[in-house]
């Protein structure tokens, strides 16, 4: 039975990155909400469990709490920002506003040995991130402590015969330069972990699962996009299943240059018997004349599930759906924020299995991004898809600002070959999350030798983000701006002028609509 590491949600910006830096180590690490039952918690089976931090004061009327009981479990928990402060007020300490807030780096002093600080100095000052206003006053006379900060006596603590502990600063961000020593020495020295988590392991267990799961009788259809989650999915099925599997991949009409002829050339090579539907005249039709963005949204995604609908009643003995659903959008719908509200509608196939009475395929709904990366080099794909850009499901009609047409696709289209070419001729294409053209539908005036000209504007769009949550635009040398803008109004018919976006994340997003 495979050691697993289970992270309960308070709400935290940073409860994701617990469970990868675990994963990281080789340890299966899963996140549940906070209000997880005691039963639930039994259920999974826990060496260890872990408290994220959270926005709420354990004070509040309303704060997020847990089961006293889970401390009589005898498995090992760290607690971590909110979770250390609710430990200590759980055990009858005290907690209170801090006078004074910790926000960014400090220095942490460790104060006695102890097992979760192994390998650190007593005397020592390490540098730690903190995140908090309020701050642990007194401790349960059950704890004591074992490492402060200049503005928290108790930035770390630990209970005198249990293994229970704390952390008032946050051990999985990059900036705590003793992080993995600390989460490494739960992991292993306090919980007794073996780091059996790896994704050759991963890759067995699934097809496994699929074979088991899939009768002989029975097809999975899965749709395809070209990005790596879809190709990762449709590869593993196939691996289970064989030529059972019906990949489907549907022109919409606002891909990039040469897309579809690359995604079939690639799922050829990778033995998938594609079916490929040009419905891109119908997408093109239906957008016509719509400019608000969300409406363009729900547009591609209703025509989207209409045609791969209608392709899939075409073949007998279909049971499944196989598609790329990851872990961060698993926790989404189930951590202690709950469904977030809908800022850009997502455009996936969501709404198929209830409308096909189709069960679903989700090899993938326990890893995280960079984890799918790693199956996707394991699994020998090359490295423009394995490192490929996200690219957004409904594609360049959110990259054209108002109405999609065939002059707006064919400008952006050439356009955003060009930034794609040059980013990757100069090595940052790899270096960077995400860099685009976006078409602005306004006309400027112009000069081409002894001309006016009055044409359309292209914006470069170029962040450097870990998980598109936050984004900053990268600072690219002037000289590779200079070229890509010159090769765009030079080669691109109807542009005469090129301007870069230098928003961060917030307060705009990183796409334009």
């Amino acid at each position: 039975m495979e050691d697993k590491i289970l992270v309960l949600d308070f709400g935290s910006q940073t409860t994701q990155l617990i469970a990868r830096r675990i994963r990281e180590f080789g340890v299966y690490s899963e996140i549940k909400s906070c209000f997880t039952s005691l039963k639930e918690i039994k259920t999974f089976s826990p060496k260890g469990i872990i408290l994220s931090g959270g926005p709420a004061s354990v004070y509040d009327a309303e704060a997020p709490s847990i089961d006293f009981e889970i401390f009589k479990l005898n498995i090992p928990i760290l607690g971590i920002c909110y979770g250390a402060q609710l430990i200590a007020y759980l055990f009858k300490g005290k907690v209170e506003r801090s006078s004074k807030r910790e926000f960014g780096l400090t220095y942490l002093q460790i104060l006695e040995k102890n097992p979760l600080l192994k390998g650190l100095k007593i005397g020592k000052k390490y540098k730690v991130w903190m995140s908090h206003s309020d701050r642990i006053e007194v401790l349960p006379p059950e704890f004591y402590p074992i490492a402060s900060s200049e503005n928290s006596p108790f930035s770390a603590f630990a209970h005198k015969n249990k293994s229970i502990y704390g952390v008032q600063f946050h051990p999985e961000v990059v900036h705590t330069e003793i992080g993995k020593t600390i989460l490494k020495n739960f992991v292993f020295k306090i919980c007794k972990c073996r780091n059996t988590w790896s994704m050759p392991s991963f890759i067995k267990k699934v097809v496994e699962e699929i074979q088991e799961m899939v009768k002989e009788d029975e097809k999975v259809i899965c749709a395809l996009s070209g990005g790596i989650d879809s190709t990762v999915t449709a590869i593993l099925v196939h691996q289970a299943i064989g030529d059972r599997l019906i990949p489907i991949f549907v022109n919409n009409g606002v891909l990039r240059k040469n897309e579809p002829e690359e995604v079939l050339s690639l799922t050829k090579e990778l033995g998938l018997k594609t079916i490929y539907v040009d419905a891109s005249t119908l997408f093109l039709e239906k957008l016509k004349g719509i400019s608000d963005p969300e409406k363009k949204r729900k547009i591609i995604g209703e025509t989207f599930i209409e045609v791969f609908e209608k392709t899939a009643q075409k073949f007998k003995g279909v049971k499944y759906l196989a598609q790329g659903t990851l872990y961060p959008d698993v926790i989404e719908s189930t951590s202690f924020r709950g469904p977030s509200s809908t800022i850009k509608t997502h455009h996936n196939v969501g709404g198929l299995p209830e409308k096909m009475n189709l069960k679903l395929i989700e090899p993938l709904r326990e890893l995280f991004k960079d984890e799918v990366r790693k199956i996707a080099e394991l699994l020998g794909l090359p490295k423009h898809i394995v490192w490929r850009q996200p690219f957004p499901g409904p594609g360049l009609a959110i990259r054209i600002l108002g109405e999609v047409s065939e002059e707006k696709l064919k400008i952006l289209r050439e356009a955003d070959s060009i930034v794609t070419e040059e980013m990757l001729n100069s090595g940052w294409y790899y270096k960077v999350w995400q860099s685009f053209a976006v078409l602005i539908p306004v006309k400027t005036v112009g000069v081409m030798g002894d001309t006016r000209t009055y044409e359309y504007v292209i914006a470069i769009r170029c962040v450097e983000s870990q998980d598109a949550m936050t984004a900053d635009w990268v600072k690219l040398p002037y000289e590779l701006l200079g070229k890509i803008a010159n090769r765009i109004i030079n080669e691109v018919q109807g542009v005469n002028r090129v301007v870069y976006d230098v928003s961060s994340k917030p307060p705009a997003t990183i796409e334009w609509e």
